[in-house]
Parts: structure tokens; C-alpha cells; sequence
């Protein structure tokens, strides 16, 4: 299940992650269940997470992005290049409050 953001929130987000640095960074093996398992961790510690995306294809990579959320349950916040922003709400411990509109 993908988190649904409003155009605020979005924004809100998008000004959170500026500074922040790619956590994570999928490679020439793609895909995996070990790298999905621990994109779900690094969200449910971080709640806003930057991925790098090596695939050179535009098409292969935006492919990649919409499946790494879709499988974790978050929500593309934004893509640059080859970096794409994943926010999801923590569980256990929510830090970042979300705008309301």
C-alpha cells in the first residue's frame, strides 16, 4: 500500500530532505530481497530516505524507483536524477509531522 502526500506535504517533505545524503544505493544486482528488507528498516528509523539508482536507462530506473515503493509501501516524494526521495511514516517512533492540507 503506497502513502498518499497532498501537494503540501510534498513540499514540506521535498524542503526535509535538501540536506540530507543518499542512504542507500541500488547497484548492478537491482532488486533484491535483501535490499528491499533493509529499505524498510532505513524507513522505519528515518521515515525519509534518499535512494541512488544506478540503472543508465531513464525508463529501467524510474521502473526501479516505482517498484522499491510500491514493495516498501512508501511514497515517491521526488526523483532527481538518479535520486529518488521514499518517505514513509515510522511505526514505532514518527518523527517528522506531517502539514495537514
Amino acid at each position: 500500500m503506497s502513502v498518499a502526500l497532498t501537494s503540501a506535504q510534498n513540499r514540506f517533505l521535498r524542503g526535509q530532505a535538501h540536506g540530507r545524503k543518499a542512504l542507500m544505493q541500488v547497484g548492478g544486482k537491482g532488486i533484491t530481497p535483501g535490499l528491499v528488507a533493509e529499505l524498510d528498516q532505513l524507513l522505519e528509523r528515518h521515515e525519509l530516505v534518499k535512494v541512488k539508482v544506478g540503472a543508465e536507462d531513464r525508463e529501467a530506473r524510474e521502473a526501479m524507483i516505482a517498484e522499491l515503493a510500491a514493495q516498501t509501501g512508501s511514497a515517491l516524494v521526488q526523483r532527481i536524477g538518479h535520486t529518488a526521495t521514499l518517505y514513509r511514516r515510522s511505526k514505532e517512533n514518527p518523527a517528522i509531522v506531517l502539514p495537514r492540507a
